[in-house]
């Protein structure tokens, strides 16, 4: 089964205007949509899925800690209840508006450190993995794709759950599986590397570490980013590769 590409996008707010929504969508298979937590608004939302559905991408939502002003990128002490009220509350926002629209909510993948938390912390994984189960269409969960994840599937069947895994083109990985923290030299990838990465992960399922080992990585997508021009070009490129 190959790759597909994940993209976060719909995350416009208001008059600020975030990402090159309409050049990536033609290229993506799954559109990651902000639920306005972290960005993203009603309008936006709309629009968004309206793409969406033109394009005949795969929609998912993108929940967050109710962070707009830090861009959902700071952690947040939340106890269990409010990880799952404020994941629920997003995937009910995006669904209502996607069945609307003759669309169904396909998965959920968490953002920013949101995202983090869930795979660092198994108290905010166990609170996500609760919210996206008891919902009622029973959409999949995105993770990254780790060395732990037969664990982490392990906790999913327990629910009921399905998991999509995850692997990143640009990033690269410390020796442990995990992305080298971007505080580090040589964090993301030049796009040689990048496409290099891509390349590997379609031909042998690994990736290459930043001490030059090999690592095996069982990942369903690809996540990409299409904040810029040279950035949607670089997902049109990769996704040539992928249908190759």
């Amino acid at each position: 089964m190959s790759l597909t590409l994940n993209c976060d996008l719909g995350e416009s707010f208001g008059s600020w205007k975030m990402g090159l929504d309409e050049l990536a969508m033609p290229h993506i298979h799954q559109a990651n949509i902000a639920c306005g937590f972290h960005a993203g608004d009603a309008i936006i939302m709309r629009k968004t899925l309206t793409l969406a559905k033109a394009n005949g991408v795969s929609v998912g939502a993108h929940p967050a800690y109710p962070d707009l002003q830090g861009f959902g990128r700071r952690s947040m002490n939340c106890s269990h209840e409010e990880i799952v009220a404020y994941v629920q509350y997003q995937i009910g926002a995006i669904e209502g508006m996607a069945k609307s629209m003759g669309l169904s909510l396909d998965y959920v993948k968490p953002h920013g450190a949101l995202y983090n938390d869930m795979m660092a912390k198994d108290t905010v994984r166990a609170a996500v993995m609760q919210a996206v189960a008891e919902h009622h269409s029973k959409p999949a969960l995105m993770l990254q794709a780790v060395p732990e994840n037969a664990l982490h599937k392990e906790e999913a069947e327990k629910l009921g759950l399905s998991l999509h895994f995850e692997a990143f083109a640009d990033r690269c990985y410390d020796d442990d599986g995990k992305l080298l923290s971007r505080t580090k030299k040589g964090a993301v990838h030049t796009r040689e590397k990048m496409m290099a990465q891509v390349q590997q992960l379609i031909d042998s399922k690994t990736v290459t570490t930043v001490s030059g080992n090999t690592l095996p990585l069982l990942a369903d997508t690809l996540c990409v980013h299409g904040d810029n021009e040279a950035g949607v070009k670089a997902i049109a490129d990769i996704r040539a590769l992928i249908d190759a």
